[in-house]
C-alpha cells in the first residue's frame, strides 16, 4: 500500500523586501515536485508573481513594517496593526494549521529572526507540542543572519531550538557561510543543523535584450539611494549607453515618479522585471544590494556584479555577504556610506575593467531541490504514531 504524500504546512513572513517571500516560494514549488503536499502559509502585502501558479497558499491578513528599522507592525493601509487585528491573524494560522493536519511543519526565518510575530508563532508552537502525532517542527534559515547587539537574544534563540525545533535547515553552503560565522552560539545547536546550498532559481535563458548595466534594488522598499546614485552615474558614463534600472515593486509610488521625470537618455526605468536572471545573462554589469535572492540571480547568470549592502539602522547580513563575495573574487564592493553619483560612476568603471571569470567560484546553487529531499529524509527517519 502506498504511503500518503508527506504534508507539509510553510510559513513564511516578509515584513520589507520580498526575498523571504521569493525563497519560500522556490523551496515549496521543490517540495511540490517531489509529490509533497504544501500549504505556504503568507503574511506579508502581496507581491505580485508570488507565490506563483501551483501552489497551494493561504494569505493571512498582511502586516509590514513601516521602516527599515522594523519598529512596529503596520496594516495593508499603513496604519498601526491594534491587538485585534493581530488576534485574527493569529486565531486563522492555528485554524490553517489544524485544517491541514501536517507531518512538516516549517517557519521561515524564527526563532533566530521573525521576533515582531511571536505573538503568532509561540501559540502556533504551543499547538505542535499538543497534536498527537507531534508533526516535526523546522526552522527554514538564509545562509547569513543578522548579527545581534541585545544581550541574551541568541541564548534565547538556542533554548527554543533545542525545546521546540526538530532541525534548522540552513539555505546556504558550509564552505561558503557556515551558521558559526555570523551565529555566536551555533555549536550549541550543531546537532539539529542541515545545509541545503544556496536557494537559487533555474539556469536562466540567455537575454532577449542587452544592457551595459543593469540597476535592481530588489523589493525596493529600501532601495531609493541605490536609485538615485544610479541615474546619476548614468549621465557621468555617456560612454555605456544602455542602462536598465528596476526599482523594485514596493519604492513609493510619489518616488518612482520623480525618478521618471527626469531620465537620462541611456535609461530604461522599470518597477519590476520577473526575468532578473535572464536579463543579467545578457548585461556587462549588474549592480544591486546584496540581498539572499538578487545574489543567488547573480550566481545562476555568472554576470560581472558590484553589490552595495544595505547596512542602515545597524543591518549586518548584506554587508557579510558581499564581503565574502569580494573575499574570492566574485563581486565588487562599494558601501552604502559611500555611495554617490561619483563614487558609484567609479566603481562601475573600475568593475567592467577588472579581469573576471565566473567559473572560478565554486558554491552549491540547488537549495531548493535539496530542501524538499532533507524533508523527506528526516520524515522517513522518523516513526509516526
Amino acid at each position: 500500500m502506498t504511503a500518503p504524500a508527506l504534508s507539509v504546512f510553510f510559513y513564511v513572513q516578509h515584513l520589507l523586501g520580498i526575498g523571504h517571500l521569493a525563497r519560500a516560494s522556490r523551496i515549496a514549488r521543490a517540495m511540490i515536485e517531489r509529490g509533497m503536499n504544501v500549504t505556504l502559509i503568507t503574511g506579508g502585502l502581496p507581491v505580485p508573481g508570488f507565490p506563483g501558479p501551483g501552489i497551494p497558499h493561504i494569505a493571512l491578513p498582511p502586516i509590514a513594517v513601516a521602516d527599515g528599522a522594523f519598529a512596529g507592525l503596520v496594516t495593508v493601509n499603513g496604519e498601526p496593526a491594534d491587538a485585534a487585528y493581530l488576534d485574527t491573524r493569529k486565531d486563522q494560522l492555528l485554524a490553517a494549521y489544524h485544517a491541514a493536519k501536517p507531518d512538516i511543519v516549517l517557519i521561515e526565518a524564527f526563532p533566530f529572526g521573525r521576533r515582531q510575530v511571536r505573538f503568532e508563532l509561540l501559540p502556533l508552537i504551543e499547538a505542535i507540542d499538543a497534536t498527537q502525532p507531534r508533526p516535526l517542527l523546522v526552522s527554514s534559515l538564509r545562509d547569513i543572519l543578522q548579527r545581534r547587539s541585545k544581550p541574551g537574544r541568541d541564548e534565547e534563540t538556542v533554548a527554543l531550538v533545542r525545546r521546540a525545533f526538530d532541525l534548522v535547515l540552513v539555505h546556504g553552503d558550509p564552505a561558503f557561510a557556515a551558521l558559526g560565522d555570523s551565529f555566536a552560539l551555533a555549536d550549541q545547536i550543531e546537532d539539529r543543523v542541515a545545509y541545503s546550498g544556496l536557494v537559487c532559481p533555474p539556469a536562466p535563458p540567455p537575454a532577449t535584450e542587452s544592457f551595459d548595466v543593469t540597476v535592481s534594488a530588489g523589493g525596493g522598499a529600501a532601495g531609493k539611494h541605490l536609485i538615485a546614485a544610479a541615474l546619476g552615474a548614468a549621465r557621468l558614463l555617456p560612454e555605456l549607453p544602455r542602462w536598465c534600472i528596476i526599482t523594485g515593486p514596493n519604492l513609493p509610488q510619489p518616488e518612482y515618479d520623480r525618478f521618471g521625470r527626469d531620465l537620462p537618455a541611456n535609461v530604461q526605468l522599470v518597477r519590476f522585471r520577473p526575468d532578473l536572471a535572464s536579463l543579467m545573462t545578457g548585461t556587462r554589469l549588474s549592480v544591486s544590494q546584496a540581498g539572499y535572492n538578487t545574489v543567488a540571480d547573480i550566481l545562476v547568470a555568472g554576470c560581472r556584479a558590484l553589490l552595495v549592502p544595505y547596512a542602515v539602522d545597524g543591518e549586518t547580513e548584506q554587508t557579510d555577504r558581499a564581503e565574502r563575495l569580494a573575499r574570492i573574487g566574485r563581486v565588487g564592493v562599494i558601501a552604502e556610506a559611500e555611495l554617490s553619483d561619483i563614487a558609484l560612476a567609479a566603481a562601475i568603471r573600475r568593475e567592467i575593467a577588472r579581469p573576471f571569470s565566473a567559473q572560478a567560484v565554486q558554491i552549491s546553487t540547488d537549495g531548493a531541490a535539496r530542501s524538499a529531499e532533507i524533508l523527506l529524509e528526516i520524515a522517513g527517519r522518523t516513526t509516526r504514531g
